[in-house]
């Protein structure tokens, strides 16, 4: 076999290798990506029940129920709400008419059972994604602070 053929045949393998290699690591990372909705892409979109979303909005004014170690509130963008089932400490900063993320999963009744929440950090501060669902329902505050 000549040199140039050999050289040949080893590029094309090594790039076969790192195509292999790089729809496994594709693969593997699939079941941990976490992707952040609004309310209103939660009713927009066929999202499977158990995988683990973020989802972001306001505490809706008047939703927030304690029983026990267990809250339940509802997340809003201004157009839609979802109801949040919460088992755990909630942040210092939480309170109603509060931007909020939360990290859990869609139940098969239509809650959403947290399995973390992250609160703003003062009155001027909203995450990106929280302020972008808030623009794209018109429902944006002049004068917020984004990251």
């Amino acid at each position: 076999m000549k040199p140039k053929r050999r050289r040949l045949y080893f590029v094309l393998s090594a790039m076969a290798a790192l195509g292999v290699a790089a729809g496994l690591i594709l693969y593997a990372l699939e079941d941990s990506l976490v992707f952040f909705y609004s309310p209103s892409d939660i009713l927009e979109k066929d999202i499977a029940e158990g995988r683990p979303i973020r989802l972001g909005g306001l505490v809706e004014e008047g939703s927030v129920a304690r029983d026990g170690a267990t809250v339940r509130f509802r997340i809003t963008d201004l157009e839609h709400a979802i109801a949040v089932s919460y088992t755990g400490v909630l942040p210092d900063l939480f309170s109603e008419g509060r931007g909020v993320v939360t990290e859990g999963a869609l139940a098969p009744d239509g809650t959403f059972r947290a399995t973390g929440v992250l609160a703003k950090h003062d009155e001027t501060y909203m995450p990106k994604e929280v302020a972008d669902a808030l623009k794209r329902s018109g429902h944006w505050q002049d004068g917020a602070v984004t990251p």
